[in-house]
């Protein structure tokens, strides 16, 4: 089995111009798969900006809106899977969401932010409430998730344990905690044993200061891609023989010992 070449664009594109965004993912995903890509991930709401107030009401789409199946025409016409966010609507309610399309343009999979972060979020969006979700993607089993959800070490054990190999997290990261990017991610890598693509937005928006260094961790838990503070497009590998080896290596979840663990959820 080859590796996968993924893509993670490291951008808050143009806040509250969805057009715009398109064009730039559209630049990308002609860059990444002339790089031999097969995924591009985005930060989270890419579509539309993170930081865009009432904006949100106004942008946010079905599931299967417009926007998105302008990104399923540019995952077909460039021959690559894409993970894009953006916020979705679903009668009077918001969610923060992210879609998987296959490069056929298929809708792949789709997930709602699980744990909300702020009040800002908590204003406009609803938790999603299904922490796993997955599908499959060229022999991987790809997983997603949005930003704050990969700070609970049981959300990303639970992908763990349901056999994701490549988790996909847009963020949307600000400055006072780059020690999640630097630290956190790689760690999770580690001890859940799969790679984790975190892919963050940049520069300045609102009263957010992003980030960036997006990285691909890998489960021997070190940053095997990791970008800078700018806009950037950042290529890594996906190595499914280095991960079963890593797996062997490092049994943690062979080891695990289930009965101990039923104060986490009483």
């Amino acid at each position: 089995m080859h590796a996968l070449r993924t893509a993670l664009l490291q951008s808050s594109g143009v806040p509250g111009d969805v057009p715009a965004n398109l064009a730039l993912l559209d630049e990308a995903a002609g860059r990444a798969a002339a790089a031999g890509a097969g995924l591009l991930i985005t930060p989270e709401l890419f579509l539309t900006g993170y930081a865009v107030g009432d904006d949100l009401a106004r942008l946010a789409e079905p599931a299967d809106g417009p926007a998105s199946r302008a990104v399923a025409g540019l995952a077909a016409r460039h021959g690559l899977a894409i993970v894009h966010g953006y916020p979705e609507r679903a009668g009077e309610r918001l969610y923060n969401a992210v879609r998987l399309s296959g490069p056929e343009g298929a809708a792949l999979a789709d997930y709602r932010k699980t744990h909300l972060y702020g009040a800002y979020e908590r204003q406009w969006f609803t938790p999603g409430e299904e922490p796993v979700v997955q599908a499959e993607l060229d022999g991987l089993t790809v997983g997603l998730m949005v930003c704050y959800d990969v700070e609970f070490p049981e959300n990303v054990r639970a992908h763990a344990l349901a056999g994701t190999d490549l988790l996909a997290v847009p963020t949307a990261q600000t400055v006072p905690y780059a020690l999640i990017a630097e630290s956190v991610i790689p760690v999770r890598a580690f001890e859940n044993q799969l790679y984790v693509a975190y892919v963050n937005r940049t520069g300045h928006e609102g009263p957010f200061d992003f980030a960036g260094l997006s990285c691909l961790a890998g489960p021997d838990g070190t940053a095997r891609a990791r970008a800078g503070c700018g806009e950037e497009l950042l290529l890594g590998d996906v190595d499914p023989e280095r991960l079963a080896a890593s797996r062997a290596a490092n049994p943690y979840l062979r080891d695990r010992r289930p009965g101990l663990y039923t104060a986490l959820t009483t």
